[in-house]
């Protein structure tokens, strides 16, 4: 029975160490705690962030992929910086304003651009409309002086006639009706070319797509441009425009002629190249 105690009194051991190895798990625990992370940091710049959020946005604004948690703590932003920032932002914003603003003068000069050349139309149809009246005026004044002749011409004959015929009346002679003279044929007026307001343009791009427009035959041939340079679907790159039948590369001086002059009417194709 005196050598069973030895035995006995080893059980306490056991349980001394194995509350000495909860404690140490404990003390591990709280370290880990003590070491939790307070931050996400960019390893390839070393920037701290708050949140995801901040992480996302700094990884689309920079391409940076490596990221990690981190225990360091972000700092409080002292007044300087705080300034730094506020200058900053309203960096961003009057930037932001200026390019907005240079948008807005662009699309003000492709609107005064199709005004005038809405203007130009208006004066070249108002000029047309004078002309085509001045046209009636004088044909009217023509026809009019033409009856006033031939109506003198048939009062003289009239004259003439009573003449003879009082003549032939006492000296008991026949009366000899004057011939008629022959009337000389009144010109046919000249039928006017015919006069297009329209033509149809087809235009291809150099991408093989083709774009169709309707213009007025009195515009010029820049509106033809300025109508590829809004909707061409090949690129903004720069380029020239010709026609293949008849074979001819428009010039700088081109497009400020009427497409009519330019026979582009009533309906034409033009092919755009790359600029030479």
């Amino acid at each position: 029975m005196e050598q069973e105690k030895p035995a006995m009194e080893s059980a306490p051991t056991a349980t001394t160490d194995e509350k000495s190895s909860e404690a140490v798990a404990a003390a591990s625990a709280s370290d880990d705690a003590a070491a939790e992370a307070k931050s996400l940091k960019c390893n390839q710049c070393g920037k701290l962030f708050k949140g995801q959020l901040e992480v996302e946005y700094h990884a689309a604004k920079t391409d940076h992929f490596d990221f990690s948690e981190s225990t360091e703590e972000i700092k409080p932003l002292s007044e300087e910086e705080k300034k730094e920032q506020i200058r900053l932002m309203e960096e961003k914003i009057k930037q932001k304003r200026k390019e907005r603003e240079e948008q807005e003068k662009v699309e003000a000069l492709e609107r005064e651009k199709i005004r005038i050349k809405s203007g130009k139309e208006m004066i070249a149809t108002r000029r047309r409309l004078e002309e085509d009246e001045m046209k009636k005026i004088m044909d009217q004044r023509k026809r009019e002086k033409m009856e006033d002749q031939l109506a003198r011409q048939r009062i003289k004959e009239k004259i003439e006639q009573d003449k003879l015929a009082r003549q032939a009346k006492y000296s008991n002679t026949p009366v000899v009706e004057p011939k008629a003279p022959v009337q000389p044929a009144a010109p046919q007026p000249k039928a006017p070319p015919k006069d297009y307001t329209e033509t149809k343009i087809n235009i291809r791009l150099t991408n093989g797509q083709t774009i169709t427009q309707s213009f007025k035959a009195k515009e010029e041939l820049s509106a033809v441009r300025l109508f590829v340079t809004l909707n061409r679907t090949d690129g903004a790159a720069p380029f020239s425009m010709m026609t293949s039948f008849p074979r001819k590369v428009f010039q700088e001086d081109d497009y400020a002629k009427p497409l009519d002059v330019l026979g582009l009417v009533p309906s034409a194709v033009i092919t755009v190249t790359k600029a030479q």
